[in-house]
């Protein structure tokens, strides 16, 4: 289906992906972002649902509003890490200023009512809806690198203040606000693991055979 040259770009695309935080001015050109919207699109849903809608924000002026809320959000869950070490400042240092820098930023939603109450799969597992919607953010953060595009998935945020800033549904549920846009500081490691927050885990001890095992 591919050649070894199509498969090891694939790969270095997946090991490269990157959640950035900080991002350029330049404009984004639209076709990349269409380009990254339909992989979203492509993306796999149980039951082939496709909860997925993508709010698409460019304004300054609704950027600044969704740069509130994700502030006012992290500093209330700052106060978890007060008394736990350092962690208390590198919470707090973390960048939450590429929503406002970013050109874009696209809100990709959920929709629980898509395809009606009989959905194959949903019925037994009811947060497919939102697994398959993650599906669609892990293709378009891979077609965003593909393009040479920084991704940041911002999640610090009260639902119900998305709703308003954005105009969504009271039954929609904003799953990630991804600010997209050139940058200059493309990290070769994941932001969390270089500052010291967490380490990656040994993959070998994340595996197991035939039954769960106790380690």
């Amino acid at each position: 289906m591919f050649n070894q040259e199509e498969k090891d770009s694939i790969y270095k695309v997946i090991a490269t992906r990157r959640d950035v935080r900080t991002f350029l001015s330049a404009p984004v050109e639209e076709e990349k972002i269409q380009r990254i919207i339909e992989a979203g699109h492509q993306g796999p849903s149980v039951g082939f649902m496709q909860p997925w809608n993508f709010v698409v924000v460019q304004s300054d002026e609704v950027k600044e509003k969704l740069a509130w809320a994700a502030n006012k959000e992290r500093r209330a869950l700052a106060i978890h890490y007060e008394n736990k070490d350092d962690r208390h400042q590198k919470f707090l240092s973390l960048k939450i200023e590429g929503l406002k820098q970013a050109p874009v930023t696209i809100c990709v939603t959920c929709d629980p009512t898509r395809g009606g109450s009989h959905v194959l799969g949903r019925n037994s597992i009811p947060e497919t809806d939102i697994l398959s919607t993650a599906c669609a953010i892990q293709n378009m953060w891979l077609a965003a690198t593909a393009e040479g595009l920084a991704l940041g998935w911002v999640s610090f945020y009260k639902k119900n203040d998305i709703r308003d800033i954005l105009n969504i549904p009271p039954h929609i549920e904003p799953i990630a606000l991804l600010s997209i846009g050139y940058t200059d500081n493309y990290p070769d490691k994941p932001i969390l693991q270089s500052s010291g927050w967490e380490k990656r885990r040994e993959l070998e001890s994340l595996i197991f055979n035939e039954k769960w095992e106790s380690k």
